[in-house]
């Protein structure tokens, strides 16, 4: 459901056409915004309107669309005892600003949803794979990743077996 309360004005006020989208879902307000504006947008965020924990920062994958992922940041104000969502939506190969400097949490989320689903996050200190070994090949939370081939050279070669799927 479309959303125009105080919070919104004021980033609609500050941003203008950068906020895209404003919405309200479960009384928690979401706010699309232009990929090239999180960096500025997120800073804001933290100092002004005091979201001062991310909670989470994950991404989606919407293969038909022409942006294909979405990446959001889920955040919560101590001081208001409120969330907030951002999204933005980034295409294949699009590189997302780092927010690890504005939210130090973000650090391993961004190496998460790197190793997850390829999204490179523009000035992260170290992107690099978390969760994966690094000379794993493709990204296995993309929709069009096979599970069922996931990477049997990488298998046999180091565990020495035959996939088990």
């Amino acid at each position: 459901m479309p959303l125009d309360n105080a919070l919104v004005q004021r980033y609609r006020a500050r941003f203008g056409e950068a906020v895209r989208e404003a919405a309200e879902d479960r009384k928690q307000a979401i706010l699309l915004i232009d990929r090239e504006r999180l960096e500025e947008i997120a800073r804001y965020t933290r100092d002004e309107e005091k979201f001062n924990l991310l909670s989470d920062l994950t991404a989606v994958d919407w293969p038909k669309r022409e942006k294909r992922f979405d990446i959001v940041l889920n955040l919560y104000s101590f001081a208001h005892n409120s969330r907030l969502r951002l999204k933005v939506h980034a295409g294949e190969g699009e590189s997302v600003a780092s927010v690890s400097a504005i939210w130090p949490t973000a650090n391993w989320m961004e190496r998460e949803v790197y190793d997850m689903f390829g999204i490179t996050f523009a000035g992260h200190p170290d992107l690099k794979r978390i969760l994966l070994p690094d000379e794993w090949q493709g990204f296995p939370l993309r929709k069009d990743y096979d599970i069922l081939q996931q990477d049997q050279a990488w298998v046999k070669e180091n565990l020495g077996i035959e996939s088990g799927q």
